[in-house]
């Protein structure tokens, strides 16, 4: 549902999606409407109701990505046909493979998760500043949960639009960290710049907006400290959340079924490959399985999986 919550400034609105799909926001002016994050690629049919929806009328003129994980680009296909004269911006980190449409090196085919193709019209460049509505916002890189991830800042409001660098209660999977690239690093720095700039409002990648910044970060840096120091948690933290990724699109599947896809997914592959091999792979995605139902992330009926929440 939109909410144009009264802690944010008035040209501002938040469709605060499920986890499946990044938040949208929908930023317009008097002379233009700017949409940030377009959701996940199964989701498009609702993502293009919301916003006309809330644009009445109005035509959507720019669209900007934060960074390429499919559940935050999944609908930018969808909103460009929909609205022909669209501008599209993104990070300039994988832009070559968009320009060429390389849906292994954007990591679409590795995770096993859908992202239809789509253009881009420029790039967003870290420290430059763009008008989104009737307001100056500034572009920062905030590397670590993906290394070419910016975060947008509007230093009047003091409205940060955090991406996946902070959330409520913590930050998304440190991809890099599961390909061999040391980034734990950069999420402290990223934490860092977010204490820097000094937020009072965020509106984060996934969950709802919030003010309790200090409290965040807290929260995040102590979820940071205990990766660093046993990175096999993180290791095991994101196997998990891209079978739950996958349990959130399909909702429920046979055990078997969803087994199969781990074995035939590059990332669980290499995941397991990396970190696990002294454990038989089928027996190990079985595993993951039961460990989402015995927390809860989803259930079990005889031989079917369900999502739950």
């Amino acid at each position: 549902m939109p909410s144009n919550i009264s802690i944010l400034p008035a040209d501002v609105t938040v469709f605060e999606r499920g986890w499946l799909s990044s938040n949208n926001i929908l930023i317009c002016g008097a002379e233009s409407c700017a949409l940030v994050d377009s959701g996940y690629a199964t989701h498009s049919a609702q993502t293009l109701a919301l916003v006309a929806s809330a644009l009445n009328g109005r035509p959507l003129d720019l669209l900007l990505n934060t960074h390429l994980h499919s559940d935050h680009c999944g609908g930018n296909a969808a909103l460009q046909q929909a609205y022909p004269a669209l501008t599209t911006l993104i990070p300039p980190g994988h832009s070559a493979f968009v320009k060429d449409w390389n849906p292994n090196a954007l990591t679409y085919t590795p995770t096993g998760q859908t992202c239809p193709q789509f253009r881009f019209d420029g790039v967003l460049h870290d420290g430059s500043e763009m008008r989104l509505g009737d307001t100056l916002w500034q572009v920062h890189t905030a590397p670590g949960h993906d290394p070419h991830s910016v975060i947008l800042f509007e230093p009047v409001s003091r409205v940060l639009i955090s991406a996946d660098a902070l959330w409520e209660r913590g930050f998304g999977v440190v991809f890099p960290e599961l390909e061999g690239v040391e980034a734990f690093h950069e999420v402290g720095l990223t934490l860092d710049l977010i204490e820097t700039l000094a937020p009072a409002v965020v509106i984060p990648g996934h969950g709802a907006v919030f003010t309790s910044v200090t409290t965040s970060l807290a929260a995040a840096r102590a979820r940071l400290r205990s990766f660093t120091e046993n990175p096999s948690w993180h290791i095991l933290h994101a196997a998990k959340v891209l079978l739950k990724f996958k349990l959130l699109e399909l909702q429920s599947q046979p055990r078997a079924s969803l087994i199969a896809w781990a074995l035939a997914t590059p990332y669980f592959s290499q995941i397991h490959q990396t970190h696990y091999s002294q454990t038989d792979m089928q027996e190990w995605a079985g595993a993951l399985i039961d460990d989402l139902v015995r927390v809860g992330a989803a259930t079990q009926d005889g031989q079917m999986i369900h999502n739950t929440g």
